[in-house]
């Protein structure tokens, strides 16, 4: 199927909304005053962090295994998540009572292993597996085949794709005037697949707009090789995108539907996720707020006009926000980390707290590298500046008065395994 399916058919995106209706939520979209302010347009945002399992997964997943006989669901269902599909496929599972296993990575966040088992109930049980989505992809994948039973996939299965299509109808029947652009994030492709299809279908005038994470841009690697690539590593951050190869059959159909991409810094991504919840009371998860984080770079092009964009989850776990916190403030230019060799004599660390701190700026992280020969040892220093261009003052004053130091914001090996 993936080799000669190259688009969503509209009739199917319909049927499929017909099956899932009374399950699924049909989700707000709400213009948002502060970003349409932001940039001077209408920003309307498609809220499907407010469905039941918190994210647009529920949709592809009951979709699909509403398409299963009754032969399969006595057999059984099995999936790989790094979350959200997880609840999906949980919350499916205990509505048609359906048994189902479901493999999640190692890095999953708490509240979204609680959150699947508690969707899932009695009818899912939960194995914790790998360090990446195609990590625990793998290893349900042989579960699967060793036990007959059914594999719902993500994202690269058409029912799955379908199903995820519906937030397209319910975006064009919601809005009564052209749409310029819409935003979505990507990870494996199922989401601007199936809604990709459904808007170039009723409204091709409509820009698609693919936002992946700098650190895992898999269908970008994919349209440049012009085939399905496999990145050697990826970033975990944004764990809803997370994914190092997007599926045949999603790169098939979005290659059709895709116009555009947006490639967004984790950091970048941490400042949107702070900002929806300071400004809009909105609670996004990395994946979630993406899009969002794209209309920078689309902030010409889409003035005066109106765009979509779908904020695609929230379940975004409280641990995670110091986390995040910490990202935007590097990425803001505000937060760094030294390690700095102290001048042997006498009073240096005095030296250092009055002659080269600034006025406002704060310690935040100061740490001994050695137990013992504290008075030699280099130090880890964390400094968080009140505004961006007080770093190089900073930096001055610290060769003005011979304190030899490491800049580890700028060396990311050393900042990774020290911070």
């Amino acid at each position: 199927m993936s080799e000669s399916v190259k688009s969503v058919a509209i009739k199917d995106i319909m049927i499929a909304f017909q099956r899932i209706k009374d399950v699924v939520k049909r989700t707000p979209l709400q213009l948002d005053p502060i970003l349409s302010d932001r940039y001077n347009c209408n920003v309307y945002l498609k809220r499907e962090d407010l469905q039941e399992v918190r994210s647009f997964k529920i949709r592809g997943a009951y979709n699909f295994m509403q398409s299963l006989t009754e032969e399969e669901m006595k057999k059984g269902v099995v999936c790989a998540s790094a979350g959200n599909h997880a609840q999906g496929v949980a919350y499916s599972c205990k509505a048609m009572k359906v048994k189902g296993m479901i493999f999640m990575p190692t890095t999953t966040p708490r509240q979204k292993v609680d959150r699947v088992a508690f969707f899932g109930g009695d009818y899912v049980d939960i194995i914790l597996t790998g360090d990446t989505f195609d990590d625990a992809s793998d290893e349900s994948k042989a579960y699967c085949e060793k036990h007959g039973m059914t594999f719902v996939h993500p994202f690269d299965d058409y029912r799955t794709i379908v199903g995820q299509g519906t937030i397209g109808l319910e975006i064009l029947e919601d809005m009564d005037e052209p749409i310029s652009h819409v935003f979505m994030s990507v990870g494996g492709g199922g989401l601007i697949s199936g809604v990709g299809s459904y808007i170039k279908e009723i409204s091709p005038e409509t820009k698609v707009v693919g936002v992946e994470p700098a650190g895992a841009a898999s269908m970008q690697a994919a349209f440049r090789e012009n085939q399905v690539v496999k990145l050697d590593e990826v970033d975990k951050f944004v764990d809803g995108a997370s994914v190092k190869q997007i599926g045949d059959l999603t790169y098939n159909i979005a290659r059709n539907v895709v116009d555009e991409f947006a490639t967004i810094p984790e950091g970048k991504i941490c400042h949107t996720i702070l900002d929806l919840y300071n400004e809009n009371a909105i609670v996004a998860e990395p994946a979630g707020a993406m899009p969002v984080t794209a209309l920078d770079d689309f902030k010409d092009e889409i003035k005066g006009k109106n765009v979509v964009v779908i904020v695609s989850g929230g379940n975004n776990d409280i641990d995670r926000m110091q986390d995040i916190k910490e990202r935007a403030l590097i990425y803001q230019g505000l937060k760094h980390y030294f390690i700095v060799n102290f001048p042997q004599r006498a009073g240096a660390l005095r030296e250092f707290l009055t002659l080269v701190l600034g006025e406002n700026d704060d310690i935040t992280r100061f740490e001994y590298t050695k137990k013992n020969n504290r008075d030699r040892g280099p130090v880890l220093v964390g400094i968080e500046l009140q505004s961006k261009k007080d770093y190089q003052p900073l930096i001055d004053r610290m060769r003005k008065n011979e304190f030899s130091f490491i800049e580890l914001n700028k060396d990311e090996d050393l900042f990774h395994f020290l911070i």
